[in-house]
């Protein structure tokens, strides 16, 4: 196997699973947020998902990816599919989320049942309703199941007053729906900031994201919700060198050592999600110790100065560790997010489940 790796722990994603379950400290359903092969550590290939009735998802293809791993449970795809996708969306059963009437049109045509999730628009400007004529059509669609009724919190991480007007108009809302639709199985709202901010927002149902994995979503999440990241990015040093003071490092030679050092090369590069804003600014942990990536990052490889410490080829290497460096730490140096570090490692780096 390649020596750079992403370990997932299913030990930190149960203990976080239950975390959550007592933060909430209701019989409300938690419906696991994977889309994006999980938010990067790839738990949509565990048999983990087992234990969960319904999963959400952001496209077609990975309710498909579900499906084909022998996953038994619901599926929801929580994006507006595409039309040319409707074929599939049956043959998987998969439930979707609607928003979009010419969509509707064309589910009508069939004679096959589908389950849907009615989304409305209360606030995120993204997908959605935004009056009750979708609905409306709905009524007289008896091919098609509404099972559901969600939508999206933009800002519970920091707009209080925002948000309280997106849950009143989103309880405006399924008081309407459910006027039509008496017997919805599913009401959800809150995602990651809503469940940690706005108990008011949980109705019987809400989407787990990244707080799942173990990840602020929001900073100062941790002070409130005990949670144990799930990931280490890791590889090894695969060659070492000394140099003297003046040797080019990397490309464009913008560095330049000051003093006879020992440099170490490590298999891992912007191809495989680390980023190259990294370059002469980022971090790795070697055996304890903090140690400066110089020179560029390379597509498969950066180059760290070890002249302070004592290692050998083979030292395992750390991106991060969850400890010395996080993956805050990293998205800071990036000027993004925590999701967009994780769930941007590509697939070329393996996925190793440990417990």
């Amino acid at each position: 196997m390649r020596p750079t790796v992403m370990e997932v722990n299913l030990s930190d994603f149960k203990y976080n699973i239950n975390s959550i379950k007592k933060y909430i400290n209701s019989d409300v359903l938690l419906m696991p947020v994977i889309k994006a092969n999980g938010y990067g550590t790839y738990l949509n290939l565990s048999t983990i998902l087992d234990e969960f009735k319904i999963v959400c998802v952001a496209l077609v293809d990975e309710g498909i990816l579900l499906r084909e791993k022998g996953y038994k449970g619901d599926i929801l795809v929580i994006n507006q599919p595409d039309i040319s996708e409707i074929d599939e969306i049956f043959k998987y059963k998969l439930i979707i989320g609607l928003s979009d009437e010419k969509f509707l049109e064309e589910m009508v045509k069939f004679d096959d049942k589908f389950r849907v999730h009615i989304e409305v628009d209360t606030g995120m400007g993204r997908t959605g309703i935004r009056d009750l004529s979708l609905v409306n059509k709905l009524k007289n669609c008896p091919n098609i199941i509404v099972e559901g009724i969600y939508s999206h919190l933009s800002s519970a991480d920091n707009d209080v007053e925002f948000t309280d007007n997106q849950i009143k108009l989103f309880n405006e809302y399924v008081e309407k729906i459910k006027d039509i639709f008496p017997d919805i199985k599913y009401i959800h709202l809150a995602a990651s900031n809503g469940i940690i901010n706005y108990p008011t927002s949980y109705y019987n149902a809400v989407r787990v994201g990244i707080i799942m994995y173990g990840y602020e979503s929001f900073s100062g999440c941790l002070e409130k919700l005990d949670l144990k990241p799930i990931c280490k990015l890791k590889s090894k040093i695969t060659f070492l060198k000394e140099v003297d003071e003046g040797t080019p490092i990397s490309y464009n030679h913008d560095f330049i050592t000051k003093r006879k050092s020992h440099i170490a090369t490590i298999p891992i590069g912007y191809a495989d999600g680390l980023r190259r804003a990294l370059s002469n600014r980022g971090h790795v942990v070697i055996n304890g110790n903090l140690c400066p990536i110089v020179g560029k990052v390379c597509m498969d490889s950066i180059m760290v100065d070890v002249s302070d410490i004592e290692c050998k080829l083979g030292d395992e290497v750390y991106i991060w560790d969850n400890d010395l460096i996080k993956v805050e730490d990293i998205a800071k140096e990036c000027n993004t997010i925590n999701y967009e570090i994780i769930s941007t490692i590509s697939s070329r780096v393996p996925r190793v489940f440990i417990r």
